[in-house]
């Protein structure tokens, strides 16, 4: 892979030093004398935030919550970066989110793709194949948030042909075959991006939805744990990995879990869900003592009502 000095990036994206250096501070672009072509994508986006006034502690700010809530490893990288005032919007999947309020917006800028631009081969040119990649790659995304299905699944196959370990193509394309419950596939498309990405926690988070569908819970379970160990904050996989642990019977196991999710997000239906199932379990952790120590006050548990118990999906939350 080709690299690009300091100097050069300066100068192709026509950058000032100390824009560099504040973006390196701040924990946006890692520092360093040589730059990648993935870094220049990074860099150019920064650089079209700020020039639309969003500051750099916004960007942070929200790039750490898309982590938290998408489990992406680099959301400039693998979702759209948009801006709405001074906050920054991310587009993935076909749909626009505010991760910091951790909201869902209406897209009124989607973009109107066009068919997969075709593209001179450029196998024997390793910058202009990672260049190709990119593109064909956001076209993708792009026919995919326009609900062109078929052609965007058609665009993650061949970012994957030229690119076999392109992690985020084979999570699109794996989200694709999961909602059309083409669960093994879905399963090999996900694998694939753990190997090419060890880092990547919405590949795991994604596993082990696909393998809860396919009813293996003690791999579902342990895919959702490798999410948590990269992205401790990835309140989804508390939630999934909450309701796999109540399946298999380990309710104090999956209380931490509800307790964790709820921390991380304490209102909506989920948070509704997540607390009921912990009242729940408490009660009857309750009730177990006061069966074994028949001296201790006895006290009345609230009730709870029923909640749907569904998984959050692939991908963004639901």
């Amino acid at each position: 892979m080709s690299r690009y000095s300091r100097q050069d990036v300066l100068r192709i994206l026509r950058l000032h030093a100390k824009q560099l250096m504040a973006w390196e501070r701040a924990g946006l672009i890692e520092t360093g004398d040589s730059y990648s072509f993935q870094d220049l994508v990074k860099l150019r986006k920064l650089r079209d935030l700020r020039a639309n006034r969003v500051s750099v502690a916004n960007i942070r700010a929200s790039v750490d919550a898309m982590q938290a809530v998408s489990g992406m490893s680099n959301p400039l990288l693998e979702a759209t970066a948009t801006r709405r005032g001074t906050r920054v919007l991310f587009r993935h999947s076909g749909a626009v989110m505010e991760p910091i309020a951790r909201q869902f917006v209406f897209d009124f800028d989607a973009p109107t793709p066009g068919a997969l631009t075709a593209v001179a081969n450029t196998s024997a040119n390793p910058v202009a194949l990672e260049a190709r990649v990119s593109s064909l790659f956001l076209q993708a995304v792009q026919l995919e948030e326009s609900g062109r299905l078929e052609e965007a699944a058609e665009g993650y196959e061949h970012v994957l042909h030229l690119d076999p370990h392109h992690a985020p193509s084979s999570i699109n394309l794996g989200t694709i075959c999961y909602n059309r419950r083409a669960f093994r596939r879905a399963e090999e498309l996900y694998r694939s991006a753990t190997v090419s990405d060890p880092g990547y926690a919405l590949a795991f988070f994604d596993l082990g939805n696909v393998l809860d569908e396919l009813e293996r819970l003690p791999d579902a379970i342990e895919a959702y744990r490798k999410a948590i160990r990269l992205v401790p904050k990835y309140a989804d996989a508390h939630y999934n990995l909450a309701l796999a642990y109540e399946r298999t019977g380990e309710r104090r196991r999956a209380l931490r879990h509800w307790m964790v999710y709820l921390k991380l997000d304490p209102v909506g239906p989920w948070a509704n869900h997540a607390r009921a199932q912990s009242r729940k379990i408490l009660s009857r952790e309750k009730l177990t003592i006061v069966h074994r120590s028949p001296w201790v006050s006895r006290r009345r548990s609230e009730p709870c009502s029923s909640q749907a118990t569904a998984d959050r999906g692939p991908g963004l939350p639901a």
